[in-house]
């Protein structure tokens, strides 16, 4: 099947970030992780290359598309298990389409990663989403760069591991299924991509107290990657002494880099801030 040609005859639109997969090895090796039982959501169907086949392999299949030249096109696809959903995924509730589990398959862009994945498994500290109760995987198609910090943790290359690993490993079992070169894709990006697979998990990784207050120790440990924790958290808003107490009782030198930690350190490390800091108000 010629998808290049195919997709040379759809008028791309840039701001919408459309890049079509056009590699039909890389098509099969999504459909690799479709299973007949499976209710798919595909996030960004475009010009229905991936849908065509989702169709033929799962149970019932909900595209959901924002440009309305696709839509049209995906309308043509002659599917009953099919349903074309003309909305942005970010205004989309899962629980409207189908109140079952679904599987997800995406192909977005790289500025509207982070803003899909939390819609999709929520903040940190969002314990009952109701679209992550109703997710049993994603298939995540993404830039390389972005692949590399979904699945990094605290001894991968500096500044692969921060907020958005943590954000979706968080809930989720992260693990790169296959680099994908860029000529696989219609217009050809300037970059690699790679297909990323997120097994959702019914529990957090760890268990808190206080999961709002373990968000803020994190934003703060990242958010000056040049400055170690201390200085990090004391821009944070945290106090000197909650700090050097924190640290101190886990053992954790004051010149250490948040990046440096893994997310159950992390954990550890708001936990002890969160006692030092009801101590100080009791």
């Amino acid at each position: 099947m010629n998808y290049f040609l195919r997709a040379k005859q759809f008028r791309t639109k840039k701001r919408l970030g459309q890049n079509f997969l056009i590699d039909e090895s890389v098509i099969n090796r999504i459909m690799e992780e479709v299973s007949p039982d499976d209710i798919v959501i595909e996030i960004g169907a475009g010009a229905g290359f991936v849908t065509e086949q989702l169709v033929s392999k799962a149970k019932k299949v909900y595209a959901v598309e924002i440009d309305e030249e696709a839509v049209s096109v995906l309308k043509k696809i002659n599917a009953q298990n099919l349903s074309i959903i003309h909305q942005d995924i970010l205004k989309t509730n899962l629980k409207q389409l189908e109140d079952t589990t679904f599987k997800v398959v995406a192909n977005i862009p790289y500025y509207i990663t982070s803003p899909i994945l939390v819609h999709l498994l929520g903040e940190i500290d969002d314990l009952d989403n109701e679209n992550r109760n109703r997710i049993s995987e994603i298939i995540l198609m993404v830039q390389y760069e972005v692949a590399q910090r979904l699945v990094a943790n605290e001894k991968s290359q500096a500044k692969q591991y921060g907020l958005l690993s943590i954000l979706t490993q968080f809930y989720a079992d992260t693990e790169i299924i296959k680099k994908v070169p860029a000529r696989s894709f219609y217009p050809a990006p300037k970059v690699d991509s790679a297909l990323v697979k997120l097994k959702v998990r019914k529990e957090p990784l760890v268990k808190l107290d206080d999961y709002s207050f373990f968000k803020k120790v994190i934003k703060a440990c990242f958010a000056t990657r040049r400055k170690n924790l201390k200085n990090s958290l004391l821009n944070g808003g945290f106090s000197k002494d909650m700090i050097s107490t924190a640290l101190s009782n886990l053992n954790i030198p004051e010149n250490t880099r948040g990046e440096t930690l893994s997310i159950q350190e992390l954990a550890r490390l708001s936990e002890e801030l969160k006692k030092n800091y009801e101590n100080n108000q009791s």
